[in-house]
């Protein structure tokens, strides 16, 4: 885990996210398969001196604690920010359910939806609460 103190914060370790993002779209640009950037934003991540999980397990409990499930993410960043890669022309609703589902099932609080697979970066930051 990364020690630290301005990455505490689950906004500034978004925003890390978000600015490394960008400049792996400006080298890669689109076109490139989804493991390609999931890859690539671990490789920076982890340069960077940043805690991140590939393809983590995420248990699906039903409501009396049982095990109902498990649901694989892209990346666990810093155990608290669970990060999903698209390499699509758009972000649709299906992402973002995806992605609530993952939250959900976690019960974490912080998730990014990057898409890579447009013209243009596209990021979508959400917060289950």
């Amino acid at each position: 885990m990364n020690t630290d103190p301005h990455m505490t914060d689950i906004f500034a370790l978004c925003d890390l996210v978000r600015e490394t993002s960008f400049q792996i779209h400006s080298y890669l640009r689109h076109g490139h398969r989804e493991q390609i950037y999931e890859n690539a934003l671990v490789h920076r991540l982890r340069k960077q001196g940043i805690s991140v999980e590939q393809q983590p397990d995420i248990l699906v409990y039903d409501e009396d604690g049982t095990v109902i499930g498990h649901l694989k993410a892209d990346l666990l960043i810093e155990s608290r920010l669970i990060c999903e890669i698209k390499g699509a022309r758009n972000i649709v609703d299906e992402h973002l359910a995806q992605l609530l589902g993952y939250l959900r099932a976690s019960r974490l609080e912080h998730g990014l939806l990057i898409n890579f697979g447009g013209p243009r970066l596209q990021i979508k930051k959400l917060i289950l609460s």
